[in-house]
């Protein structure tokens, strides 16, 4: 069994610092104070003086009711940044949902090994057949947040399917990736631009 290892005073005193000069973030700001843990306070001046302390003791868990933050961009985002590699005229016709695919594959209920080898077969077969544009329906996926401290995006699909396409072996073959029109699924859907066959 092991045991905890106590504060130094000069730990402690750090602590407390750090303590009194930290705002809480989100919309809630709570002007807590509590007592000092007295088993952790070191002794002497340091422990006279009234600091200010956070609402939790060293040790405690954090609580998860503040906002949630998460600083990645959405896929939607990080899709209409990349940079066109295809026909721009060809490009905003896509983009209004003009160019109909000429294949389409439904990702929806599969477990991620599933849908990858799924969609490893569909893109390979595709291109074997001189086909340049398909559709990959992914859906947009289901809000399951645990409530934990580490954000969970939702649509699994919707987020690994960009990211295979970049990858070996169906990277070389792949020229563009971007959304769905709303008559094809929208933000549930992608379309995938093939190079052509040499």
């Amino acid at each position: 069994m092991t045991r905890k290892r106590q504060l130094r005073p000069d730990e402690m005193t750090l602590w407390q610092e750090v303590a009194r000069r930290t705002e809480p973030l989100g919309p809630k700001r709570r002007q807590a104070t509590m007592m000092p843990d007295k088993t952790s306070t070191p002794p002497g001046p340091a422990s006279e003086e009234a600091s200010p302390v956070p609402a939790f003791r060293l040790g405690d868990a954090a609580r998860g009711d503040g906002p949630r933050h998460d600083v990645l961009p959405g896929i939607a985002e990080r899709i209409a940044a990349a940079p066109v590699a295809m026909d721009r005229k060809s490009f905003h016709r896509l983009k209004r949902g003009k160019l109909a695919p000429e294949a389409r594959l439904d990702l929806h209920g599969m477990t991620l090994d599933d849908a990858h080898g799924a969609l490893t077969g569909f893109i390979l077969r595709a291109h074997g057949a001189n086909k340049r544009l398909v559709l990959v329906v992914t859906g947009k996926g289901k809000d399951r947040d645990d409530g934990g401290p580490i954000p969970v995006r939702h649509g699994v699909l919707r987020h690994n399917v960009p990211q295979w396409l970049r990858l070996p072996p169906l990277g070389p073959l792949v020229l563009q990736v971007t959304e769905a029109h709303i008559r094809h699924g929208g933000g549930g859907a992608y379309y995938v631009y093939l190079r052509r066959r040499r």
